[in-house]
């Protein structure tokens, strides 16, 4: 079968969307351009756009290699990731096989900052990098300036020693005796939904 004549740009018709949704969830995106008869990365594109996910293959084609260099110095590794289809990892992975090298801002935003004290806790460096667009030292050297620390989480042991002393001791004792912070131990005392035991009154 022959392939169709390549529409280089344009408006997508309601077919090609169509064949774009039925096709994209089995099929490489490649073999989509093929069929539809456009360029891979409208393809990726357009895909993106609507929120559709793509097969990863492990070749990166030229067309592709062109879109990474001018999206990799200007924008976020997670959009560049999301339009090329690819993984975080292997958009990284890439830039760094052909020289690319992503100069982040020194300063971080507010809106940087919030994100990180969010997901610092309980989230891996290497993901928060991602999605901030920084490098995985740069996270980790601003979290030690912000005084971040990753969440420990609660054993067995020291859940059964909160529901032992907590009744009557305060959550300042508790911290104290288990090694944790103050609020740790309030947050966990709700969670549990222990209670303070009730003082006997003197008739």
């Amino acid at each position: 079968m022959a392939k169709r004549k390549k529409n280089t740009g344009g408006l997508w018709s309601e077919d090609e969307v169509r064949l774009l949704k039925k096709l994209c969830q089995r099929v490489r995106a490649r073999e989509i351009a093929d069929k539809i008869g456009r360029p891979l990365t409208a393809v990726r594109q357009k895909a993106y756009d609507l929120g559709l996910k793509t097969g990863e293959p492990h070749y990166w084609s030229d067309d592709e290699v062109e879109l990474l260099k001018r999206l990799y110095l200007k924008e976020k590794v997670k959009r560049t990731a999301d339009i090329l289809g690819r993984s975080s990892d292997g958009v990284i992975r890439k830039a760094r096989s052909i020289g690319l090298k992503k100069e982040t801002p020194a300063y971080w935003t507010i809106q940087e900052e919030a994100l990180l004290k969010k997901l610092y806790p309980n989230e891996r460096v290497v993901n928060i990098a991602n999605r901030l667009g920084r490098t995985a030292s740069a996270v980790t050297s601003k979290a030690f300036k912000l005084r971040l620390k990753k969440y420990r989480a609660w054993s067995k042991q020291e859940q059964n020693r909160v529901k032992k002393l907590y009744p009557n001791r305060t959550a300042e004792e508790v911290a104290v005796q288990i090694g944790r912070t103050v609020r740790a131990v309030r947050l966990r005392i709700v969670k549990l939904g222990l209670k303070k035991r009730k003082q006997k009154t003197k008739s």
